[in-house]
Formats: structure tokens, C-alpha cells, sequence
């Protein structure tokens, strides 16, 4: 990945925050047929010591949990991103001399994959994700609420994915190249438009800007 020393995010804690919030991962792998991407939702779990893990599972029918243990693959998490308009640049007022862009928030980390095969291990790990998804629900529901047959069942047909992390980094260009003047005025126009992308990023520049 490109990136200038500017957009770089290395603070661990920001990156997990971002898997936390956009757990939908993309995995790529080369594989005998060429280059493979799957959109796997992921949980990360710290070691210590260690950049951590990311876990999750997969139908017994896709090949990407066959993948060699030593062989690297890259885990993709897209956080906020938005289209800039170069209205909302102060400066542009003074020369007009601005551009639009896109401003964007990613983490990548480079893994390698053991599948996990024993029955209660998928069962620990999907019943974690789940929880985990379902905590902001007012009656969360839980796996236990299914029917044991039924859950046995759809475990066997499902495995386990650990992806042990080698490497994780973060690019965060979020108007870091602009002035203060120009960060602020594209704040105020990213909320004056106000979905949830554009007020995320707002968000995002402004703790950057606070940051500096």
C-alpha cells in the first residue's frame, strides 16, 4: 500500500478500533487459479506480546481455509470514506487553486491462516461473534436459542479461520495535508452534508487536527 508518512497510522489501539467498527474483511490470497478475494466478517483478538490475531469462519465449501500455513495472506478492513469537494476548502476562496479528492480510512494486515476443525472450538468462536454483533440489540439474541440439533448441524458444515498476524498497518488520509483553515471548513462541509459516511469522516479529520 502507498503511503506518504503523513497518512500513516501506526497506533495499534486506533487500528483495532477500526476492525471493531468495520469487521467485514476482504482476504486476499493467490491461489492456483490466481488471485482471490473473500469478504469474511472478523473478530480481533490481542495476544500478548504479539499484533494479535483475527478470527472467524467460513462454509466447508470454500477452498480459503485450505490455504498453507505458511503461505501470507492480506486481510483489507475499509473504514469511513467520503468524496472531498474542493468547495469546502477555505483556501479556495483566496487562489482557487484546490482539487477535489477522497479521503478514506484502511487498515491492512498481512496473516497466515489455520483452519480449525474441532466442533466446540467453531461453536466458541461463532458464539463470540455473535455476541459481540448482537450486544447493541435491546433482547440480544444468543446462539443457545436455537435448537441444539440445529446448531450442531450447521457447525459441522462450517470451519474455523485464526489469522495470526505478522504485520498491520494503517493509512488514514484524512486532510492531513491541507492547513488548519482548510481542515476545519472541510469538517463544517462534511457535516453540512451529513450522512453517516461524511459525518464519520468529519469525525476523523477533527481528531486528527486535534492530534497535531
Amino acid at each position: 500500500m502507498y503511503c506518504p508518512a503523513h497518512f500513516q497510522e501506526n497506533r495499534l489501539p486506533e487500528l483495532i478500533s477500526l476492525i471493531e467498527q468495520f469487521p467485514l474483511a476482504t482476504i486476499v490470497c493467490n491461489g492456483p487459479s490466481g488471485l482471490v478475494a473473500d469478504h469474511i466478517p472478523l473478530m480481533y483478538e490481542g495476544e500478548f506480546g504479539a499484533t494479535g490475531k483475527l478470527v472467524g469462519h467460513v462454509a466447508k465449501n470454500n477452498p480459503l481455509w485450505q490455504v498453507p500455513v505458511d503461505k501470507e495472506l492480506l486481510v483489507v478492513f475499509q473504514g469511513p470514506s467520503t468524496y472531498i469537494s474542493p468547495n469546502w476548502y477555505a483556501s479556495k476562496h483566496d487562489a482557487g487553486k484546490v482539487v477535489p479528492t477522497w479521503n478514506y480510512a484502511v487498515v491492512h494486515a498481512t496473516c497466515t491462516l489455520e483452519a480449525i476443525h474441532d466442533p466446540q472450538q467453531v461453536l466458541e468462536i461463532i458464539t463470540k461473534l455473535t455476541d459481540q454483533h448482537e450486544a447493541s440489540q435491546p433482547h440480544p439474541w444468543r446462539v443457545s436459542d436455537a435448537p441444539i440439533e440445529f446448531t450442531e448441524r450447521l457447525v459441522g458444515n462450517i470451519v474455523g479461520i485464526e489469522l495470526k498476524i505478522s504485520r498491520i498497518d494503517g493509512k488514514w488520509k484524512v486532510s492531513q495535508n491541507q492547513p488548519t483553515s482548510n481542515q476545519l471548513s472541510v469538517v463544517q462541509g462534511l457535516l453540512a452534508e451529513g450522512s453517516d459516511a461524511q459525518t464519520q469522516m468529519a469525525l476523523l479529520i477533527g481528531a486528527n487536527e486535534a492530534k497535531l
